[in-house]
């Protein structure tokens, strides 16, 4: 067939992504998108934790995002546990939640609570780990770009490590090291030329990038051997890597392993020092729609253990203690978003098919991904039962951006109408994290259910907060 001008989503008889199989019942959940607790009930309302779908917007309003805590509790411990029992006849595993996935103030105390460590990346998200009462030793510190003020807080508050992202960053730390009379534990994050095979600006560890030090251009070693110059204001832990985002198998690890662990092995030959540490970043995938198969914890770490065991083993070194940053994995099933439905558009496409537009009362401000990383999702109705036929739908926003899209391609039920709720499984991962207030529109709350009760965790944005902010 000759690929059409305006591109396959205007072919003839188009049907939607190869993936997308039109649904036997439109009103079946596919588990593995959903926290464990979201259930349909015989009248077709969703329920998560003993709360329907219908109590939740009455009492919240829409949209909002709705955590099932006990799933995110229990994804945090799988990975503390799993980890820690593939890794005890090693050196051990520190499992870092990546709060950058989604942070308030009550999840960094779950995570505190389950035993996990929690890796921030700016002041901000320090100030809420301090909120919640992490105590330092149990905090990791990233970013390219910290500045002063940031690493002085960290330093002050006694971080457990700080993550060396340049050469320069090397005397910026040291320089308020000094300041402070302390010794700042560092990593040195090397660029391993791994490319996760996601979206080109999700994947982060091939060259051309902003993050890390090149290990083939030999900035890494120089970094390794500049901070050991500085034994009064530094120490080095060990090694960093992060390859990339929506990672489904241990393949990707494996080469970044032996590549870091070669680096290791170096200094610990040509320098005469043996790093305590190796960290393997994160970048565990989940299910967004039926088309993604994401390895559960236990495989993960049955997987990277073998890996850093056999890599060490041919290297002749001791195994270091292994950290990994888990943060879409645990976070990222554990939400659904739910919106009510304004305005619903069937528009007729070429070749004879067409599609539902439906629109939403919220869009890009509270879920920015589908337009930047052209990421796919699944929704379903959630306040009802419907027998009427699938149609292939378009959920969108209610901004004015044509690129206002939620969820690509989706078959709901062919009487899709104003006043339904939709609800999106797997936006508790930078959703509400990269949400915005475009178009002056005040992002949505978070609310935390548990046991048949619900709770605000993150209140809603007003129009007053918004306005607060012009002088």
């Amino acid at each position: 067939m000759r690929a059409h001008e305006a591109g396959a989503l205007h072919a003839d008889g188009y049907r939607g992504p190869a993936w997308l199989e039109t649904p036997v019942d439109v009103n079946a959940l596919v588990p593995s998108l959903w926290a464990t607790s979201v259930r349909r009930g015989d009248d077709g309302v969703l329920s998560v934790a003993g709360v329907s779908a219908s109590e939740l917007a009455r009492e919240f309003g829409t949209p909002a995002y709705i955590i099932d805590e006990d799933d995110f509790r229990s994804r945090a411990r799988k990975f503390k546990q799993e980890y820690a029992a593939h890794f005890a006849p090693l050196a051990g595993a520190d499992v870092f939640y990546a709060g950058k996935a989604f942070l308030c103030t009550e999840v960094a105390r779950w995570i505190h609570a389950e035993g996990l460590n929690l890796d921030v990346c700016t002041g901000g998200e320090l100030a809420v780990a301090r909120r919640a009462g992490i105590p330092g030793s149990r905090i990791g510190m990233h970013g390219n770009n910290k500045s002063v003020a940031e690493i002085r807080e960290g330093l002050e508050y006694g971080v457990s490590r700080i993550v060396v992202d340049s050469l320069e960053e090397i005397d910026r730390i040291a320089r308020v090291a000094a300041e402070l009379g302390v010794v700042a534990p560092v990593l040195v994050r090397v660029n391993v030329g791994v490319e996760a095979h996601t979206h080109e600006f999700i994947a982060t560890a091939h060259e051309d990038q902003k993050f890390g030090l090149s290990l083939a251009g030999g900035q890494a070693l120089e970094a390794v051997r500049r901070i050991l110059d500085r034994p009064g204001t530094l120490s080095l832990l060990g090694l960093h890597s992060h390859i990339g985002s929506q990672i489904f198998d241990t393949s990707g690890f494996e080469v970044s392993a032996r590549r870091v662990l070669g680096l290791h092995t170096a200094v610990t030959k040509e320098v005469g020092v043996e790093l305590p540490e190796l960290d393997l970043g994160g970048g565990f995938g989940i299910a967004y729609t039926t088309e993604h198969d994401p390895l559960p914890p236990a495989r993960l770490a049955s997987g990277m253990a073998d890996i850093v065991e056999r890599e060490c083993r041919a290297e002749g070194i001791t195994v270091p203690r292994i950290s990994i940053e888990p943060g879409r994995a645990i976070a990222g099933p554990s939400t659904f978003t739910l919106y009510e439905v304004g305005t619903v558009k069937p528009v007729q496409l070429d070749g004879g098919a067409s599609r539902v537009y439906v629109s939403v009362d919220g869009g890009m401000s509270d879920n920015i991904r589908t337009a930047l990383y052209d990421a796919n999702y699944s929704c379903t109705v959630a306040g009802r039962r419907s027998d009427a036929d699938p149609v292939l739908a378009r959920v969108v926003g209610r901004h004015c951006e044509s690129g206002d899209i939620v969820v690509m391609d989706e078959f709901l039920p062919a009487d899709v109408r104003a006043g339904d709720l939709i609800a999106v499984p797997g936006t508790g991962a930078y959703c509400r994290a990269l949400s915005s207030q475009y178009n002056h529109t005040p992002r949505p709350p978070v609310v935390a259910v548990r046991d048949g009760a619900a709770r605000v965790i993150v209140r809603r944005e007003t129009i007053d907060d918004i306005l607060a902010l012009d002088v």
